[in-house]
């Protein structure tokens, strides 16, 4: 639906899931642009997954769901385990879609964790997400100089967006203007979750609408 009404440009999907095949069916059928949205965080629930990657992954889902810092750390022990289950996923893609992913992001922004950074396990020259972006005074300095060091790091290897937000948080910060000025003339990625009834509800909206027909999507996406 929303893509049908083109309130939805492209869309992210997870692999090794019990609903990831329908979902790849779905969007064959309809023709949307999916990325593919990599997963260290979160055991895999289909069945299609070997025991062997099952094992490698459950080390990885447990290192950075340890506490919140252990995405900061680069683990060595966990080097072999998080290329297998990287490379894994995006076969897995590829066998589902046919086709390479148009962009890679993660669950709980888990692509951007030191692992998957320090080990170039994303292909290179990839439309990867970046952090999200912050007006000036939103975070402490300590945030905005680390984000941007991994921006900067993640923009060497790869293609990135000039800014990324979230939907809702807009919103509610009454932000959502100085975004799509934004958007006019720069590439931004606007996260939406539409699962969410206040989001789909907004995403539906006329007054939604009303925003995207001022942009040019080819310099934005959501």
């Amino acid at each position: 639906r929303c893509h049908l009404n083109r309130r939805v440009t492209s869309v992210s999907a997870m692999v090794f899931m019990e609903d990831s095949e329908r979902a790849a069916s779905l969007a064959r059928e309809n023709n949307v642009d999916v990325g593919l949205h990599l997963n260290f965080s979160q055991q895999f629930t289909a069945d299609t997954a070997s025991t062997a990657l099952r094992n490698y992954h459950e080390s990885v889902v447990a290192f950075l769901t340890a506490n919140k810092y252990a995405q900061l750390l680069y683990n060595p022990f966990l080097r072999k385990q998080f290329a297998y289950s990287c490379q894994a996923q995006l076969d897995e893609f590829a066998r589902l879609y046919n086709a390479l992913p148009t962009h890679i992001d993660g669950h709980h922004h888990m692509h951007l964790c030191a692992n998957v950074r320090f080990g170039n396990l994303i292909p290179v020259g990839t439309l990867v997400r970046r952090n999200f972006s912050f007006w000036p005074g939103e975070k402490s300095l300590l945030n905005r100089i680390y984000r941007g060091a991994v921006d900067r790091s993640l923009a060497r290897r790869y293609r990135l967006a000039d800014y990324f937000f979230d939907l809702m948080q807009t919103i509610q910060q009454k932000k959502l203007p100085r975004v799509a000025a934004l958007a006019k003339s720069r590439m931004v990625e606007l996260m939406t979750h539409p699962i969410v009834r206040e989001e789909l509800d907004y995403i539906m909206s006329e007054e939604f609408k009303a925003v995207l027909q001022d942009i040019d999507l080819s310099c934005a996406f959501v």
